[in-house]
């Protein structure tokens, strides 16, 4: 299936417990690279939320990002660090019994100096937790699901661009087909031509005459060559309809029709072979960077 590697989905939620938000975008990639990014709340959950991309894409490096403002702020725990307090105490003491200062700690102080007072977020019940995360994965699924429509949207562009392109090879290779029997018809001439020649001259070895004419005739034959050629374009189209991902074969395909036409461009005789060639290379330069598009 045609379908692009670009796209873009945003969903948000708001829950009674809390409004989840998810970003998801993706861009080409050879392969499916798949970066993640939740908040602290959420840290066991991101191997399972990885897996939910990797279920809907195969191919292209998708960014998935998770927020969450919980609804109902969590308590907190004050506690004073004892240790430091009497430390700082002890210094400022000190500092008095030498006449470097004057009065003593004051909470203004404690509140300033850093670790003194230590504010702790509670934990959020287990069952509230496990509900979040539900919330989560349901609305993952649903941008993931969005992501794929645009992908897919994409892709019917992507796919109008292909067939015309792969239609303008198909009927470039016809035409190198006719230019390949008008070339072999005048190779076959001047080689006639030419043992006749040799037949009329003294000491002529017919076998080498004729493994010759054999040697010429293989050298100019590109029937495997167009079957081939005829039998990519064929499986392009099957992969084309089929539901499964098709970027990196189209790719191979490509580089196995591009081998192809070298091939005839060194054997075909004949006038506007090369323009031919030219042309048919051109159209499968620009049908492999269409390629690099598809999942």
């Amino acid at each position: 299936m045609i379908k692009s590697m670009t796209g873009f989905a945003s969903v948000s939620v708001d829950h009674e417990l809390a409004i989840v938000g998810v970003t998801v975008r993706s861009v080409n990639h050879r392969y499916l690279d798949v970066q993640v990014r939740v908040p602290q709340l959420l840290a066991e959950q991101e191997t399972e939320l990885r897996g939910l991309v990797q279920s809907r894409v195969a191919r292209g490096r998708v960014e998935l990002a998770v927020t969450t403002r919980v609804s109902t702020p969590p308590a907190v725990e004050i506690e004073l660090n004892d240790p430091l307090v009497e430390a700082l105490s002890t210094v400022v003491e000190r500092a008095h019994a030498r006449g470097l200062a004057t009065g003593g700690l004051t909470s203004g102080d404690l509140l300033r100096f850093p670790q003194a007072v230590i504010v702790r977020e509670q934990e959020s019940d287990e069952a509230s937790r496990g509900t979040i995360r539900r919330v989560v994965a349901d609305v993952v699924d649903r941008a993931l699901g969005e992501l794929d429509e645009m992908r897919i949207r994409e892709g019917g562009y992507l796919r109008a661009d292909l067939d015309t392109r792969r239609a303008c090879v198909a009927d470039l290779v016809e035409r190198l087909a006719v230019t390949a029997q008008t070339g072999e018809a005048g190779l076959v001439a001047r080689l006639t031509t030419r043992v006749e020649e040799l037949r009329g001259e003294r000491q002529v070895d017919e076998l080498l005459v004729a493994q010759e004419v054999v040697r010429f005739a293989a050298r100019s034959d590109v029937s495997e060559e167009l079957a081939r050629l005829r039998g990519h374009l064929a499986h392009w189209s099957v992969l084309a309809e089929s539901p499964d991902p098709c970027g990196r074969k189209l790719d191979f395909l490509l580089q196995e029709m591009n081998r192809e036409v070298n091939t005839l461009g060194a054997k075909i005789e004949g006038a506007g072979v090369s323009e031919l060639i030219v042309a048919a290379k051109a159209e499968l330069e620009k049908l492999r960077e269409q390629a690099q598009n598809v999942e």
